[in-house]
């Protein structure tokens, strides 16, 4: 046994520091916390003796504690390695406190990258655990617990018509609330259309010959002025009244902070948040890059000068300028620094292809960073008309010096760009008289507010002050789950605009359409988002505040500077929030989001929509009505929002599309989304594809489609035995009496006897002793 153990949290993680460290040093893993609030006892929280945690080992942790105990005893010393910020400090002490670890033999060790230099150095330098970041990781878990576990009861007594659990949280639910504001906001809105007018212009002299793009420095409200100006424009010239030329500068972006790196890798390559915070774990725990959960922009001397060295080696001196930057971020935490490269110089790894975009993107964004401003010119070309008091405007914008440009362009500065449709102009001079070779007004709209990405979601929580780091990816992934909110994508729908175009003294009318309102990987708020965002509005604000959800973080940071004891802030939330609790139980009113659409025109008959038992639905007719109808709807559509043309149409559904072998084809709308039926078979409609249209040909498509992957799907029966051998997801396997079974490697499961499989299925059996049943609670 060696003199020293270190504990880590991941085995990727360990396999990267064993080996910086000598024969001497044992690296085992605890796979992140090792014990969690009790959910026997009361709420895991005692609530009446100071808010004390009951924790208790996770029951998968009990065995890998037991050989943790046991190699502790073992060694001489005990390191103490998780990651340096609250929620590794927490494990550090879980650990301390489990494995009875003795105080003289155990020490804390921080790194924020995983090199040979920085855990050396950390191993020299040692700390005791910092209780002050593990009160403040306690208060934040006591306090989620207590939120958690009292409103959502709440909330299954009072809200209607929910199929499943419903839960709240205190970041999760202000996530909800942003998203929901958002598409009311979405559907409130209406759109304004204007007229843009654009001109491309040449040289009348006949001189050298170009072509000047130039936009209208005024919009009209309507056709009719747009007409009027081009009407004037037919007998106009046209003259360069003033060139002016400014010089500018683009400064680069900071490094990258957790948020900051979430919204490019969204932007960018379209990766999620917990997609992107799984890559970077990856990257960090193979050593790659620094800590990547910090809300720190601010990088190291070493880093510093390391970057320096690159950029002069790869570019030149005249490139490199040294920069250290502000961190602005409400309540950042503890002194981390930006993510980075571990070692700058190295500008290419090996690794998946997601795994080398992410590091490309870090390690150009940190040198960048250090790198000069980009020099730019700035003109701007203003043309007169002589018929109208109006001025066209050109501008053009050249980079005179590249500077951090060469290496980095942020996405924001890439739509910036698309936006301006600026480059470099023609030679001109003031007072040449120019030719309009036409002259364009093009009806244009005001844009909706846009509905949150993942990463827009971040930005925005970020700048409220809500959540740290660690918390946006589980805050996202949670919402979805609990299908509070959808990220999908949505078709856009066409819209007609005019344009009108002055050319060789004729103006042409063009009615033309475009595809408006197309949505990728956006967050909508399901129905019962909604209705639960409203519950929670009307009698728990405190929780959806966002001023008071950002100032329980920033009570949480007093707490880890030890400014705050953590108990008496529980204490004071917990008071107020339990009275809240037993009153919204005894007083407030169900919630349900039933709404009254309108009567059927046919049967006179009201429609109502509301949340069933199975998820948002239309009723037609009252509830006593003995005929009354019910339809799902369907994904894109909201109660909220569903007019009742929507509505009439859902009830159209089933509908018979046709006779295929002798037996009808049926189109409907299910839990799972649209479908068609044959019998007893069923057929998932494509995303092309309606139940309203879809032709008979289309459906007997579908249905053959779906035989040909059953019968791919069956390889073998035994009937009489209940049993049968199936291609899956993950190769062949056994099913049998509502379990499967795996098969053996090199097993042909074409060739398998009955007698064979019952073999494999009590092999198996025997391995996994059946779980007891739970038993039944007396009512």
């Amino acid at each position: 046994m060696q003199d020293n153990l270190v504990i880590v949290e991941s085995p990727a993680k360990a396999k990267t520091i064993e080996k910086f460290l000598g024969k001497d040093f044992l690296v085992k893993s605890c796979y992140g916390h090792i014990r969690d609030l009790s959910k026997k006892y009361q709420l895991g929280v005692d609530i009446e003796h100071n808010f004390m945690p009951d924790y208790e080992v996770q029951a998968d942790k009990k065995k890998l504690v037991a050989d943790l105990k046991a190699l502790a005893a073992q060694a001489s010393q005990v390191w103490l390695a998780s990651d340096e910020d609250r929620e590794g400090e927490a494990i550090a002490w879980h650990l301390m406190e489990v494995l009875k670890l003795d105080p003289d033999k155990t020490k804390r060790i921080v790194f924020h990258e995983i090199t040979k230099n920085a855990i050396l150095h950390a191993i020299e330098n040692p700390r005791s655990v910092d209780m002050n970041l593990v009160n403040a990781q306690q208060a934040r878990r006591v306090l989620d617990r207590l939120v958690g576990f009292e409103v959502s009861p709440v909330l299954w007594k009072k809200v209607r018509g929910r199929y499943g659990g419903l839960s709240a949280g205190r970041v999760q639910s202000v996530a909800v609330r942003l998203i929901v504001e958002r598409e009311r906001e979405v559907l409130r809105f209406k759109s304004t259309s204007f007229f843009k007018v654009t001109g491309i212009f040449e040289p009348a002299d006949g001189g050298e010959k170009f072509s000047l793009k130039a936009e209208l420095s005024e919009k009209f409200a309507d056709e009719a002025s747009a007409l009027h100006f081009l009407e004037q424009c037919k007998d106009a010239t046209y003259i360069i009244t003033g060139i002016e030329k400014k010089p500018s500068k683009k400064t680069p972006a900071p490094p990258f902070t957790t948020s900051t790196l979430q919204q490019e890798a969204s932007r960018r390559f379209g990766f999620s948040v917990s997609q992107t915070m799984m890559l970077a774990q990856r990257l960090y725990e193979a050593g790659l890059i620094t800590y990547m959960r910090t809300d720190s922009t601010s990088l190291s001397t070493m880093a510093l000068k390391s970057a320096g060295e690159v950029i002069e080696k790869l570019f030149g001196k005249e490139y490199a300028k040294t920069r250290q930057y502000a961190t602005k971020t409400k309540g950042a935490q503890e002194a981390h620094e930006a993510i980075r490269p571990a070692y700058i110089e190295k500008s290419y790894i090996d690794g998946t292809t997601q795994e080398r975009k992410l590091y490309d993107l870090i390690w150009k964004r940190t040198v960048a960073s250090q790198m000069a401003d980009a020099q730019l010119e700035k003109t701007v070309v203003n043309i007169s008309v002589s018929t109208a008091p109006q001025t066209f405007v050109a501008t053009g914008e050249i980079i005179l010096f590249d500077g951090f440009l060469k290496v980095y362009r942020s996405s924001d500065d890439d739509e910036q760009e698309e936006k301006t449709d600026s480059g470099l102009l023609p030679p001109l001079q003031n007072n040449q008289p120019l030719n309009a070779a036409e002259i364009t007004a093009t009806e244009r709209f005001s844009p909706r507010p846009p509905r949150y990405t993942e990463a827009s979601l971040v930005k925005r929580l970020e700048e409220l002050g809500i959540g740290r780091p660690s918390t946006y990816a589980p805050t996202i992934s949670t919402i979805i789950q609990r299908g509070y909110v959808a990220k999908e994508d949505r078709p856009g729908t066409p819209r007609p605009y005019v344009r009108l175009t002055l050319q060789a003294q004729r103006i042409d009318r063009e009615t033309l359409t475009e595809i408006i309102g197309a949505e990728k990987a956006k967050l909508f708020p399901c129905d019962i988002g909604m209705v639960v965002n409203d519950f929670l509005k009307e009698n728990f604000n405190d929780i959806v505040d966002y001023r008071f959800t950002a100032s329980v973080e920033e009570e949480f940071d007093a707490i880890a500077e030890g400014a705050v004891q953590w108990n008496a802030m529980i204490e004071k939330f917990y008071t107020p929030f339990h009275e809240n609790v037993d009153k919204t139980l005894r007083d407030s009113l169900p919630a349900n989001a039933e709404r009254y659409i309108g009567d059927d025109p046919k049967s006179g008959k009201p429609v109502f929509a509301r949340i069933g038992r199975y998820g948002p639905l239309v009723q037609l007719g009252h509830n006593d009505d003995e005929s009354k109808q019910f339809a799902s709807i369907q994904k894109n559509q909201l109660i909220e929002s569903i007019t009742l043309d929507e509505a009439i149409k859902l009830f159209a559904l089933p509908r018979t599309v046709g006779l295929y072998e002798g037996k009808e084809i049926t189109t409907a709308i299910g839990r799972f989304g649209p479908y068609v039926r044959h019998d007893a078979d069923f057929a998932s409609l494509k995303k092309d594809d309606s139940p309203h249209t879809i032709t008979l040909e289309r459906a007997i498509e579908l249905i053959e489609e779906r035989r040909r992957k059953e019968k791919e799907k069956h390889i073998k029966a035994f009937a009489s035995e209940g049993i049968e051998i199936l291609n899956g997801r993950f190769g062949a396997y056994i099913a049998c009496e509502g379990s499967n079974y795996r098969l053996p490697k090199g097993t042909d499961p074409a060739a398998l006897t009955v007698e064979e499989c019952r073999a494999i299925i009590e092999a198996q059996k025997a391995k996994t002793p059946a779980k007891p049943k739970a038993k039944k609670k007396k009512k």
